[in-house]
């Protein structure tokens, strides 16, 4: 099985997860807590962890400025214990979901088929030298499909994420760096990179200016031939590191994974499934 297989499941499936970093029943949820703003999605992620300190999330997050961990960890366990921010987040997930696909989608058999290919790979995982995979593994599986689903593709999320870490520290390359970086694919611009991550401007300039003395970027941030096949070489490790689970249900089942939640990722990135018109 091509390493190559993981990267395109993961596409497909990312946005599946990826609905509770934007959608307002997260806020919402949160908010009941008693944290507002960006601090919930510190202590919804981490939770998983336990009560861990800011200086355990800066380094399993990686690409934050240590700033701004600080702010919300361990503000956000003074607002509540780990295992309400996890209720919290599987609440903001069912209602989203429910909001976005209906309430059919829960317990459609092709929900529950996904979920089965899904949790399969996920429960193989090996996730030593990885906090993050390992936290989400050990909790436990919710009961409905959709909710399984979901569970299941975030362990694998975090699986590659850990190792997509592991990947940028063995290629000398901190979190600051690696926006940079990935600012210079041009698949998302700098201002969103460095202002959701809250790097200051002089800060960005100083990882730049440590990238091109290696040669990787020019003294705008964009590639060098060098740089520009660094960040290839790192992501296709990602890939081989992430391989792993994926292998428990092989290329046919990833294919039929994708085939199964790619109507609804798009159905998730269409319309206002993200709720922004609610706010205006």
């Amino acid at each position: 099985m091509e390493p190559i297989v993981a990267r395109k499941t993961r596409r497909t499936t990312e946005v599946y997860h990826g609905i509770i970093y934007f959608v307002p029943e997260a806020a919402e949820r949160y908010g009941a807590l008693g944290v507002q703003g960006f601090g919930g999605y510190f202590g919804s992620r981490a939770a998983a962890m336990g009560a861990v300190s800011a200086a355990t999330v800066v380094s399993t997050f990686f690409n934050f400025r240590p700033q701004l961990v600080a702010e919300a960890i361990p503000a956000c366990w003074g607002a509540a214990p780990p295992e309400r921010w996890w209720d919290a987040r599987l609440d903001a997930v069912d209602a989203a979901l429910r909001r976005i696909l209906g309430d059919d989608h829960a317990t459609a058999l092709e929900t529950a088929r996904a979920a089965v290919l899904a949790t399969t790979a996920a429960r193989s995982a090996t996730t030593e030298g990885r906090p993050l995979a390992a936290a989400h593994l050990a909790q436990d599986v919710p009961d409905e499909p959709h909710l399984a689903l979901w569970w299941a593709i975030t362990v694998l999320r975090e699986h590659r994420g850990d190792g997509h870490i592991a990947a940028l520290v063995d290629a000398e390359v901190d979190g600051c760096e690696a926006l940079v970086l990935h600012a210079a694919t041009g698949e998302v611009p700098e201002e969103s990179l460095r202002g959701t991550r809250r790097w200051t401007a002089k800060e960005w300039s100083a990882a730049v200016e440590r990238l091109a003395s290696r040669g990787l970027v020019d003294e705008d941030g964009a590639f060098t031939d060098a740089g520009r096949a660094r960040r290839e070489a790192i992501e296709e490790r990602t890939d081989r590191l992430g391989l792993q689970p994926y292998e428990a249900i092989g290329e046919d089942g990833c294919a039929e994974l994708r085939r199964l939640v790619r109507p609804w990722s798009t159905a998730i990135v269409s319309g206002d499934a993200f709720g922004f018109a609610r706010k205006g």
